[in-house]
């Protein structure tokens, strides 16, 4: 799903989520009181910034205005909003948690602005295009990853939280056997509809090494199997730490040589980022963003016997994420 972040495959996340990415520009300025002429007064901190749990219905016109001249300033001011308070509601909206509000947002407005941003349409503003290269080069650098160990051909690979299939498309092409599933279903139906344009519409692909991908509507809970690797891009932003944990430790139980996952990095500045977006949710309602510290999911990953063997970090101006390889220890 989306996470807007620099996801190395994701040219690593954003944030996204899928879904979640954030950016900002600041403006400090500078004066000089010059003798006899009265104190000026401090002109405002203008912040630009992308809502890291809606990235794609932001544009550059999103502004706020601080005064003062400091990031201190700035974190100062997040206390006056209650972003939990509007995701609480809208959990409440649809009757469940944060599981309920993604599968809902990706089946009906979040579908629509991911398809674009996954797409190839020139219908996007420079956020939602900047996201798309994010994205773009984090799948490259999973397909770089995968690569680096031996051709694709009968690799056994299951892409868990695939969005239109992305990844999906491009390792059957290579020639790899792959399981993909999704949340949302308006998701999976348009992944089948790519892979068929891409692939050709016989099950068996366009080439005799290619295997149509099998496509199926799953949460990250309920997928199933064993695969030579599993990889998971931009799913992890719509978890907790306290659940991502156990969605770690699920996925390293389907795979038998390697995991790949990105993830929204939490840092202060990231964090910080974040916060501001959530200050401007745009006209819709979007999913809330979850920043993971690599730490907590290197700590995951080694409490299921499982270590980091590469890493990166992609990012463009409104897509952060990490990328990390794990094997077993």
């Amino acid at each position: 799903m989306a996470c807007s972040a620099s996801l190395s495959s994701s040219s690593p996340i954003w944030l996204q989520s899928r879904h979640a990415a954030a950016g900002a520009a600041l403006n400090p300025s500078a004066t000089r009181r010059l003798p006899g002429k009265p104190r000026p007064r401090p002109r405002a901190l203008t912040v630009r910034a992308a809502a890291a749990a809606d990235l794609s219905s932001v544009d550059g016109a999103t502004i706020a205005a601080i005064g003062g001249g400091s990031v201190a300033a700035l974190a100062a001011v997040l206390t006056l909003t209650d972003p939990d308070r509007r995701r609480k509601l809208q959990a409440e909206e649809v009757g469940g948690g944060d599981k309920e509000v993604v599968r809902e947002y990706f089946n009906s407005t979040g579908f629509q602005r991911w398809k674009k941003i996954y797409g190839e349409t020139d219908d996007v503003n420079r956020v939602q295009l900047d996201i798309r290269l994010g994205h773009s080069k984090t799948v490259e650098n999973v397909l770089e990853m995968l690569k680096d160990e031996g051709p694709l051909q009968g690799l056994t690979v299951c892409d868990a939280g695939c969005g239109t299939g992305s990844l999906s498309i491009p390792l059957a092409k290579g020639g790899a056997v792959v399981f993909a599933s999704d949340i949302s279903a308006a998701m999976v139906s348009e992944a089948q509809q790519q892979a068929k344009e891409q692939l050709g519409g016989s099950s068996s692909g366009s080439g005799a090494n290619t295997v149509m991908p099998k496509f199926e509507v799953r949460d990250l809970e309920s997928v199933d199997g064993k695969y030579d690797t599993v990889v998971c891009l931009d799913v992890l932003i719509h978890y907790p730490q306290s659940k991502a944990d156990g969605m770690i430790a699920h996925l390293a139980s389907l795979a038998e040589n390697r995991l790949i996952l990105s993830f929204a990095p939490k840092t202060f500045y990231y964090d910080l980022l974040k916060r501001v977006g959530e200050l401007f949710p745009g006209p819709s309602k979007a999913t809330r963003a979850y920043l993971h510290a690599e730490a907590d999911v290197e700590r995951a990953l080694r409490k299921v016997g499982w270590k980091i063997r590469k890493r990166g970090l992609i990012t463009t101006q409104f897509y952060f994420a990490r990328l990390v390889e794990a094997v077993p220890a």
